[in-house]
């Protein structure tokens, strides 16, 4: 896609989670994001089918951050180099805490989770709990890799970290915003990254 359609879709995307937050899904209409932009309702329907479209491209764009982060070819190019013990826990230390901060970055996406998003319909709701299940697996991949490789801890059951993992993440999330503290204080997100390291690694 050419930068100013990338632009202009952004643009749609941002006005539509703000209108999502403040009015609820059913009460947003695409005609109420052309005007707050100021753009013509075909301009929206060359980049979303609906506003439910809307919704999922939020959602699948950080599913595919995530799954960068987590890219299984950095991490067998990063054991080929033969790294020392102080820079597999960088290495993992920027892991989380890129994810953490992706996941923070998208506060639509944890209020999704706990549906208080008001008029969410069927669909919506099923495609974000599809979104934590896929995310839930792409972390749990890495955990078993890096636990076959000696760097975790073999006695850990990757499925169950990783949701371990991401729910105190959604749950530190929705609790800051709830009482409208900085979550992305970069403080805040290095202890969560030091909890998590502290009980993975041998």
């Amino acid at each position: 896609m050419p930068a100013k359609g990338q632009k202009r879709k952004n643009q749609i995307i941002d006005a539509a989670k703000e209108m999502f937050i403040e009015r609820g899904y059913q009460s947003t209409h695409i005609g109420e994001i052309c005007d707050n932009l100021d753009i013509a309702r075909g301009t929206v329907y060359q980049y979303f089918g609906n506003k439910r479209e809307i919704v999922y491209s939020i959602l699948e764009s950080l599913e595919e951050k995530i799954e960068d982060i987590f890219d299984s070819d950095d991490l067998v190019e990063f054991v080929k180099s033969n790294p020392t013990g102080d820079e597999i826990s960088e290495f993992i230390r920027n892991k989380f805490s890129k994810c953490v901060s992706a996941v923070i970055e998208e506060p639509i996406v944890i209020m999704l989770m706990y549906k208080e998003i008001v008029g969410l319909d069927e669909d919506v709701t099923e495609r974000t709990e599809r979104f934590v299940d896929n995310v839930i697996k792409i972390i749990a991949k890495d955990l078993a890799e890096l636990s076959k490789k000696g760097i975790y801890r073999q006695d850990i059951d990757p499925l169950l970290t990783s949701l371990l993992i991401f729910g105190s993440v959604q749950l530190l999330i929705h609790e800051y915003r709830r009482k409208g503290k900085d979550i992305l204080d970069n403080n805040v997100v290095q202890s969560v990254v030091d909890m998590i390291m502290k009980g993975m690694m041998p």
